[in-house]
Order: structure tokens, then C-alpha cells, then sequence
């Protein structure tokens, strides 16, 4: 058992040994527990220099390495989900060495990626996919006559999400090689087993279950040893059919469950099933965190850790500062407090985005819908029929996957439906996990209003703003902390579609949204220009920005989002439609996947810091003041 987080690397002679999988198979099965010792400690240190996922890591380690020493990995395809347990599988497949540079600029990537080793069969990010690729997997190899034997890993909280329950329902009707291994930690199964734990329970303790049991105990009795015998046998198949029934019913062949830590249980368990044919299903019961003490005692908590260095003096001081995600955990209270027909909703998120004093408060009016983005929208907008009013809190990315209830369900409807949108912008998890979409795919949608606020106290009253307007809206904010800004207690309506001018200069005139008013700050100063917080990106501030057109040289548009189809866009779109000519430069995320890094390096390299945003700006202005000559010269 570890308590502390090593400074310094460990003695590993063991793992320092293991290159690839190949060199875990040629190990005898005695020297396998000694390795997963090194594994965690190694693991435990190369965190501590990074920051990262480490507790559903440490909880898969003897799993991982049964799972290379049975299986001929690269060649049999190994499907990982979510990716937050995959460090120790990166550490066994030749990127020991490299994981002190995770998450940065040309380092190893956070998740699976085909593009950084072949023994990551595919690249995950969101949760509950694995199923669904692995069965495409085991059927491509069907087609294509090749032996290999495909493996699915899924946790127990993503095998909730509706995808993972369409992919096993589709594997039956596939009959293909594939075996699906439920690592079970606790973490999120406790409840929603619950659900089908009280159905068993209904189904045991029903009167017709009971009326033929007591008459069986009854004719039993009358024979020695007879109702004893049959109660064992009882006993012995509820233990048996309760866990798997389900599985089975769906055509999976169900296994377990069985102790996910005991690597000798492991290895020869695989080694039975690794060459079985048809849907096999082993559930493992694990421990997040497993081996680190304090993970042992809080996996929510010490479910990711930051790198470990020594803090400094400012940022002591900055330390009390609220998050985006604090903000808005203290309005979703206050708003409660005002308004008993609020109720919170999230898809597993409550501590990212800080629901937890609102959970504890009121927990009639919340809820947590596990892995299910899709549901989580969709039981806001059936809520919403009933005069109540949802707040969905989620991420931006994970907003993505229930687009088609959002705009079905929500906002053909125009039901009356909060969206407070997490994690917008560029994330250090990368392309996975970065919120680059959203004012592109939400602008397009009829009946929402969408926001974005510029700092900690616009954020508190666009959510006021947001929840009172009738219909759908959306406010979606960055991770981490703002610039600082003093928030109201009091919450006021916001002029819904109304920017607000924070400087007034000559030539350029900067709309800029949200997150990027900040370092829009400084260039403006520096360039003389006007600076507007547009806040809306729909509806747009129309009369502002006609007006701005007409006594500036140049308007510049600054969006931490994708170009195309993103605020720039809407803008570009209001000047053709009134047939407005003047020089437009649209600044945001260019068209390609922003790779993981520090999220000031990722902004910088897209040109989206104050040296950056100034930079083009010049750069554009020059070239106006070059065709100006030009023509004077004609």
C-alpha cells in the first residue's frame, strides 16, 4: 500500500525490463505480482510529475498486465474505454519513457491514440464506445479470415450510457468472437444496479414466488435433508442468475464475477475463455484507486491529480478565487432557494461541475443520470411539459452527443430548458475533451438563445438571464478561473441580444466573446482600438455592430471556437444580408484538432492570446493601408 504521491522515481528493475508485451509473456506467472507492485508505484510518480487520471489506473494494473500476458496484443485488438485507465496499458506498450512528457506539446496523448502506438486499437476520449468498436473490429476480422481475438474493457459507469446498451444488444444478432470485460469498481454500478437489484428484489419477494416457496418448504419438510438441499440450491442460483441474467438474455455468455486483483484468478480465467467462440462477458470487481491510499478512501476525489510542484505566493493568494464551475454551483443554490420549481440535472458530473451543495440541499430536485448525455436532455425537456424548469449542467464536449434531443426534443418545443455549458474552449486533454463546437452548433438551432460571459459576475447573471427567459438557452463558460471580477449577489436581467462597449477608439473595432475579452483588453488599449463584450452570440447585438461598420475602418471578431460556422460567422452573415461592405478579420480556432497542452500554449499557438490577437491585427491593418496606397497611386 502507498500513502504518499514519490517525488523521485522508484526502483523498478522488474518493469524498467518490460519494453512491450512481449517481454510480460516471457515472464512466469510468479514474477507477475511483483511487476504490478512496480507498475503502481511507477505509475504513482510519473503522475505526480504530470498531472493526469491516475485512481481508475491503479485500479486496472493486474488486470492490464493479465491482459497482455494472455493475449497476443497488437495483433488481438485491445479496446480501452473512456481512457482514463489506459496509463499503465501506455506504460507496458513501449512509452514507459515517455510519460513524463504527457500532455504537453509532442508528448504522449492523455487517451488512446492510433496515431501514437499500434497497440492503442482505438482512439477514445467519451465514454461507452468500446462495445461498439470492438464488435466492428471482431466482425472486420471475420470478413477478412484473419485470427485474432478482440477485447472490449468497459467500466461500470460507462456501460450505462444507452450506446454501450445498443451494442450488446446488437452482439447476439453478430454471433462474433468478441469478449466484453465489465471492470466494476463501484463507482457508478452501486446505482444503477440499484434499479435492477429492487427488481430481483420485487421478483424474490413477490406473493406468487413466496406462495410457491412456503408450499415447497412445505413438501419438503416431509422428506429428510430435502429442504435443506433445495435452499442451498437456491441460494447458489440466485447468486448465479442475478448478476448475469441480463447479459445472458442479451446472448452474452456471462462469467463472474470474479476478484479483479487477484492476478493468478485473472491470468487463468483468460486463459479459459481467450479461445471460447461466440459473445463472452467477464465481470471483474475492482477498487478505484487500488494500492494508494488515499484514492482507497476517496476515489472521487483523487479521480485525476494535478502535477505536484511548489506553489507560489500568487497564487496563494488567487487560490480562494471561484472557478467558472463554482460560479455557477453557487447561483444553481441561490436560484433553488428562490425558485422551487428548479431542478438540477447532470450526466455524472456533479463534482466537475460543482453540484454537490445543491445535490446535498435539495436531492428531490436533483438528479444524476449516469453516463447518459442523450436521456439527461430529453428528461429536461418532459420535465419542462410540466411547468418545471431544468438546469442541465454538462460539458461542452459532452453536449456534442445528445445534439439531436437538444434540438428534437428542447428547442422544436421551445420548452423552457437551462443549459449551463461547461469546459467551452480549448482543454490540455486535447481534441477529446476541448469544447471547440459549440457556438457553431448552437447558433444554427431556432428558438435558443446562446451567451457567453467575459468573466465570473456576467456569468452569474447570464444564468439568472437565461433561466426567466421563456425558452431554451444556453450559457456556456471555460474551465478554471476568470479574470477576477467582483460578483452581485443581487442577479439582474441582462437586455436579452445587448453587448455592452468597454472602450472607444478609432480604425479597429474588436467584437469579442466571452473568454477572449480578456486578452482583447490589452489590444485594445494598444492599438487605440474599440473594444464591445458582444455576450450574445445569438441574438446578435445587429444595431451595435451596423454601427460600429460604419465609423471603423476594420472590425475584428475574437471567439475561443471554430472558425466556421462559429460568432465571426453570424457576424459575416448580418453584414452580407444588409449588403455592408468593409474589411472583416475573423479570429478563432482554425479547422483542425487543437493537440493536448497547456491551454494558454494551445490558445497561443492559435493566435488567440493578446500577442497573437495583436499580431493579426496589424498584419491586417497594414495590408488595408498597403491597398489604400495602391489605389491612391491608380
Amino acid at each position: 500500500m502507498f500513502n504518499e504521491i514519490p517525488l523521485e522515481r522508484p526502483a523498478t528493475p522488474l518493469l524498467d525490463n518490460i519494453n512491450y508485451p512481449a517481454d510480460i509473456r516471457a515472464l512466469e506467472p510468479e514474477q507477475l505480482p511483483q511487476l504490478a507492485h512496480e507498475l503502481r508505484h511507477f505509475l504513482l510518480y510519473t503522475v505526480g510529475q504530470t498531472g493526469g487520471h491516475f485512481g481508475a489506473g491503479l485500479g486496472v494494473i493486474e488486470l492490464t498486465i493479465a491482459l497482455h500476458y494472455v493475449f497476443d496484443t497488437p495483433n488481438d485488438r485491445l479496446v480501452w474505454d473512456v481512457g482514463h485507465q489506459t496509463y499503465p496499458h501506455k506504460i507496458l506498450t513501449g512509452r514507459r519513457e515517455q510519460m513524463g512528457e504527457l500532455r504537453k506539446r509532442g508528448g504522449l496523448a492523455p487517451f488512446p491514440s492510433r496515431d501514437e502506438s499500434e497497440f492503442d486499437a482505438f482512439g477514445v476520449g467519451h465514454s461507452s464506445t468500446s462495445i461498439s468498436a470492438a464488435l466492428g473490429m471482431a466482425i472486420g476480422a471475420r470478413m477478412n479470415g484473419t485470427e485474432q481475438r478482440t477485447i472490449a474493457v468497459i467500466g461500470d459507469g460507462a456501460i450505462t450510457a444507452g450506446l454501450a446498451f445498443e451494442a450488446l444488444n446488437h452482439v447476439s444478432e453478430t454471433n462474433a468472437d468478441l469478449l466484453v470485460i465489465l471492470n466494476d469498481n463501484a463507482m457508478s454500478i452501486s446505482r444503477n444496479v440499484g434499479g435492477l437489484a429492487r427488481y430481483f428484489a420485487r421478483i424474490l419477494s413477490s406473493r406468487l414466488y413466496l406462495s410457491m416457496r412456503a408450499g415447497s418448504k412445505k413438501l419438503l419438510s416431509r422428506i429428510p435433508h430435502a429442504w435443506e438441499l433445495a435452499k442451498r440450491t437456491e441460494e447458489h442460483m440466485k447468486g448465479m442468475v442475478v448478476p448475469g441474467t441480463l447479459f445472458d438474455e442479451l446472448g452474452l455468455n456471462y462469467m463472474g464475477p470474479i476478484d479483479g486483483h487477484d492476478m493468478e484468478t485473472l491470468v487463468s480465467t483468460l486463459e479459459n475463455i481467450r479461445d471460447l467462440k461466440g459473445p463472452q462477458f467477464l465481470h471483474l470487481i475492482t477498487q478505484k484507486g487500488k494500492g494508494y491510499g488515499p484514492a482507497e478512501a476517496s476515489p472521487v476525489g483523487t479521480h485525476a491529480l494535478s502535477k505536484i510542484e511548489p506553489s507560489k505566493p500568487e497564487e496563494s493568494l488567487a487560490s480562494n478565487q471561484p472557478t467558472y464551475s463554482n460560479i455557477f454551483g453557487q447561483w444553481l443554490v441561490d436560484m433553488a432557494d428562490r425558485e422551487p420549481r428548479l431542478v438540477g440535472i447532470t450526466p455524472a458530473m456533479r463534482e466537475g461541475s460543482d453540484l454537490i451543495a445543491f445535490s446535498e440541499k435539495y436531492p428531490d430536485r436533483y438528479y444524476d443520470v449516469a453516463i447518459a448525455e442523450q436521456h439527461a436532455v430529453t428528461l429536461a425537456a418532459g420535465l419542462a411539459c410540466e411547468g418545471v424548469l431544468p438546469v442541465v449542467a454538462i460539458y461542452s464536449t459532452f453536449l456534442q452527443r445528445a445534439y439531436d434531443q437538444l434540438i428534437h426534443d428542447v428547442a422544436i418545443q421551445n420548452l423552457n430548458v437551462l443549459f449551463a455549458i461547461d469546459r467551452a474552449g480549448l482543454l490540455e486533454d486535447g481534441p477529446t475533451h476541448s469544447g471547440a463546437f459549440d457556438l457553431s452548433y448552437l447558433r444554427c438551432v431556432p428558438n435558443l438563445i446562446v451567451m457567453a460571459p467575459s468573466d465570473e459576475n456576467e456569468a452569474r447573471q447570464m444564468l439568472y438571464t437565461g433561466f426567466m427567459h421563456e425558452g431554451p438557452a444556453a450559457v456556456r463558460y471555460p474551465r478554471g478561473k476568470g479574470p477576477g471580477a467582483g460578483v452581485q449577489t443581487e442577479m439582474a436581467l441582462l437586455e436579452i441580444g445587448k453587448s455592452r462597449t468597454l472602450r472607444t477608439g478609432q480604425q479597429v473595432a474588436i467584437l469579442a466573446f466571452g473568454s477572449m475579452v480578456t486578452p482583447s483588453t490589452a489590444v485594445a488599449d494598444n492599438l487605440n482600438a474599440t473594444l464591445v463584450d458582444m455576450r450574445f452570440v445569438k441574438p446578435l447585438d445587429e444595431a451595435a455592430i451596423m454601427d460600429l461598420a460604419s465609423n471603423h475602418e476594420l472590425l475584428v471578431t475574437v471567439e475561443e471556437n471554430a472558425l466556421q460556422g462559429g460568432a465571426g460567422s453570424a457576424v459575416n452573415e448580418l453584414l452580407a444580408r444588409e449588403g455592408i461592405t468593409i474589411p472583416v478579420l475573423n479570429l478563432g480556432i482554425p479547422d483542425s484538432f487543437v493537440s493536448h497542452e497547456k491551454p494558454s500554449t494551445m490558445l497561443a499557438d492559435c493566435g488567440l492570446d493578446s500577442q497573437g490577437i495583436e499580431a493579426s491585427v496589424r498584419q491586417r491593418m497594414e495590408r488595408i493601408t498597403q491597398r489604400a496606397r495602391k489605389s491612391a497611386g491608380q
